[in-house]
This record gives C-alpha cells, structure tokens and sequence, in this order.
C-alpha cells in the first residue's frame, strides 16, 4: 500500500514540505474550488498535479470529485451534471490521474456531535451522542416524524435534555452538525446570510419520497453513465460508505453494509467500480466485521482510509486509537498488503493534540495528530510485509 494524505490544496496551512517531511508519498485532494457539478478542466488537473510533483510527491487520488445533490435525488437536470462528470472523468484520465474517491450521501455526509471530545491524556478526539444528535432531529431541525425513529427510552432523553440545553449548546449543535463538518469541503451551505438551518431543510426535502431503492436507481442511473468513460480512461471509481452507517434524519443510506456493497458491485460489472475501504466509517456500525468485509471485497478496494471507533453503550460512538476499536487495521493491512498491488491508504482523522489544540484546522484533520497515526499505521504494515516475507 503507498501512503497517502488528505491535503486541501495550496491554502491549507500543513504543507506539501511538512508532508513529505513525515514520510508521505502520494497525496489525495481535489479542486475544492470548483463548486459540485461544473467541470474541472485538464489544465486546472495539469496546475495543481504539477505543483504536487514540484514539491517531490504525486497525486494519487481524487478525494473528491463530488457527486452534485441533484444527481442523487434525481433532478431533471441529472443529464447534464452527468456529462460534466464524464467531462472531469476524462480529463483526470488523461492527465494521468487514475483513482477517484466519491460518495453518494444524501444531503450530508457525516454526522457528529461533538468535534472537540476531551480525552483522559488532554487531546481531543470526534464524537457522536445519540441523544443529542436526536434532540437536534426533533427539536431543531424540526422533521416531521422524528419520534419514530427513537425508542420511547429516547425520546425521554431527549425531552429531559430540552429542559436543560442552553442555547450556546444549541448553538455548537448546529455548528457541529451542519456547518463545520459540511462546509469545510463543497461548502453545500456556502451563503453566511442564509439561516444554516433552514437551508438544511430544504436540501433534505429534496428527497421527500425516496426511499433506498429509490436512491439506489438513481445511483445505478448514474454509475450506467459515468463507467464507460472511466474504463475508457483506466479510470477507478471507489465509492465511500456512508459515515455513519445507519440512516440520519430520515434520508435512505445505500453503502453502510456488505449487503449494499455487493449489490452497488453488481450494479455493473466493471474494473472501473469500486469501493473505498473506509474502516472509521464502517466500523461505528455494529453489524459490520471490517477484516471479513476486507476480504469479501478485497479485488474491488481500490483505496482505503484507516481509522477505527469505539460503540459504547446507547448509541454512542467515538473515534478512537488507530491500534484500537473496532476498526482492527492491522488486520485489514494484512488482508489488502496479501493483494500485491498499488493501494492508496491514508490515515482518517487523528486526535486534536500539542500545538494543533489551537490551530483553524478541518475537524478531524490536523497535522499532529494524524502524523501520530500516520506513525502507528506504518509500523503496522511494517510488521505485516516481514510477516509476508517469512512466510
């Protein structure tokens, strides 16, 4: 496996040097510029792919090129936003660019509650609590029907936290939820005059009827379009599971279990569609055993992230040590180090630490923290390649 870094381009304050500095080889970004559904140009791909070799390393991996709302629910005017893709497909491809991280979430695309959960040893790690992810479902966000998707339990929860929340609480759940871990990227709430909420809203409407197999045509509708071109250019697309991998504020979820993987895998039976192993991800969600869907989809990983969490009681989840929870990397490494072939990985958040406590960085993406895991990942797939060598 090369490793990777996920890196926002010339603005982010961790820099192409300090990365190749800690041992990186490939880098993974996008060109977080152009807003989702315009094409990205072959001489804007040329640009920046040359400032990454200018600086001694390579762009490995597109992460991402964002699949636009109105593709996902099934606008009419899908055609066209497809075809922009197939335009940014082939210009990838032909600048050499062969492997395309992409997710088909609707309307968000990962849910915590807390971006800054203090840890015994004083670094602060991402958390998720059910109750109040759930307060803010029922009684911020307002969604017609929200009680039934919560046990009568947890509705009393929810009602007691009402009674005691303050507003400046209230306040960092929105922040949280929808600002911060939405807006870092494609900005989909981009308008500082607009009401976060109520924008929210409205984009969450846009699927009022669709349920999973209704997003599944739509997905199946867009992946019927978009391989073919991709094959033409040695193009990979690996799609990302859902984060988390259970349905939030009523919208359908389509890559959340080994179920849904094989049946997106099915979908069209091409080199070109694949998946991205994202072990964070897909381990906060009991059901799923992350060495046994490693080796059931190990010839269809085609990038992987490491990270890994911790379920605890009620509901709760938290990112935890990247040799810990349930995410079980180092045995993941063995399955896809056993592949013999080129696999992009990168480290998936780390732990907000040292003098990044400070610092403006993306949720779940500063230097320190994940340098450490980048540190711990190493040294497992070093032990894994001797073991490989002495068998």
């Amino acid at each position: 496996m090369e490793k990777t870094w996920r890196w926002f381009g010339k603005n982010d304050s961790i820099t192409l040097d300090m990365i190749r500095q800690i041992g990186v080889e490939g880098i993974v970004t996008a060109l977080y510029e152009i807003p989702p559904g315009e094409i990205w140009t072959y001489e804007a791909i040329i640009e920046l792919k040359n400032h990454i070799e200018r600086n001694g390393l390579q762009w490995s991996v597109v992460e991402s090129l964002p699949v636009p709302e109105e593709i996902k629910y099934g606008d009419k005017s899908r055609d066209q936003l497809i075809e922009n893709y197939n335009i940014s497909i082939a210009n990838l491809g032909k600048a050499g660019i062969k492997t395309i991280c992409y997710n088909f979430m609707p309307a968000i695309d990962w849910v915590r509650t807390d971006l800054e959960w203090k840890l015994p040893d004083g670094t602060y790690t991402l958390y998720f609590d059910k109750i109040r992810y759930a307060y803010f479902d029922c009684y911020i966000l307002n969604r017609e029907g929200a009680e039934k998707d919560y046990t009568d339990e947890e509705i009393e929860k929810v009602n007691q936290l009402q009674k005691v929340i303050t507003k400046e609480e209230a306040d960092s759940l929105i922040d949280t939820i929808i600002i911060r871990t939405q807006n870092f990227i494609h900005r989909k709430i981009s308008n500082d005059n607009v009401d976060p909420v109520e924008e929210f809203k409205k984009l969450i409407a846009k699927y009022n009827g669709i349920d999973k197999n209704g997003l599944r045509q739509n997905m199946c509708y867009f992946l019927n379009k978009v391989i073919p071109t991709a094959e033409n250019y040695g193009v990979k697309l690996a799609v990302h599971p859902d984060d988390p991998p259970f349905a939030v504020f009523g919208l359908p979820r389509i890559v959340s279990n080994e179920e849904d993987i094989e049946l997106i895998l099915k979908m069209i039976d091409s080199k070109s569609n694949g998946l991205t192993l994202c072990t964070g991800s897909l381990s906060a969600g009991e059901h799923n055993n992350l060495p046994n869907l490693a080796r059931r989809f190990a010839k269809n990983i085609y990038f992987a992230h490491l990270r890994s969490t911790e379920i605890l009681p009620n509901g709760n989840f938290i990112e935890a040590s990247h040799l810990g929870g349930r995410g079980n990397i180092i045995e993941v490494i063995r399955i896809l180090e056993k592949q013999n072939r080129f696999i992009p990985m990168r480290v998936d958040h780390g732990k907000l630490m040292l003098d990044d406590i400070n610092k403006n960085h993306n949720p779940g993406y500063s230097f320190y923290g994940r340098m450490l895991a980048l540190g711990q990942v190493e040294g497992m797939m070093a032990v894994v390649r001797n073991e490989l060598d002495n068998i």
